[in-house]
């Protein structure tokens, strides 16, 4: 597991771990019953606090990616596919306000957008 912390985008330490951490384990790259580095050890090799480490963790605990074991350390959660489901529908609504926002200007409509999708829908399929 590499993480990259990037002290000049503005995004809180804690939530760049946690957003890393998550996509690994969504991805695959990180599995079931994986451990995770100690609070400790990721905290120094990030060169942060172990507060720091300590919320991502607990973030990602709340949020059913990762559990503990008292003595032993964190590991990966077995995969809850509704958990990954409802992270890539929020995705979709993003990238679909973002859609919204794209269109309105220059005066697409609904239809004329769901057109669009349907047509490369059709040519996505037809690759297939």
């Amino acid at each position: 597991m590499q993480l990259f912390i990037n002290n000049k985008s503005g995004i809180p330490i804690y939530d760049q771990i946690f957003t890393q951490i998550r996509d690994e384990i969504i991805s695959g790259e990180l599995t079931e019953d994986d451990m995770l580095p100690s609070i400790r050890n990721l905290a120094k090799d990030l060169k942060i606090s172990v507060i720091t480490t300590k919320r991502a963790y607990e973030e990602l605990e709340r949020e059913g990616f990762i559990y503990s074991v008292p003595g032993k350390g964190f590991y990966v959660a077995g995969a809850n596919r509704e958990l990954i489901r409802e992270h890539h529908l929020r995705e979709i609504e993003g990238h679909i306000e973002e859609i919204g926002r794209l269109a309105e200007p220059i005066g697409l409509t609904k239809q004329d957008i769901l057109e669009m999708l349907d047509s490369l829908w059709g040519e996505e399929n037809e690759r297939d």
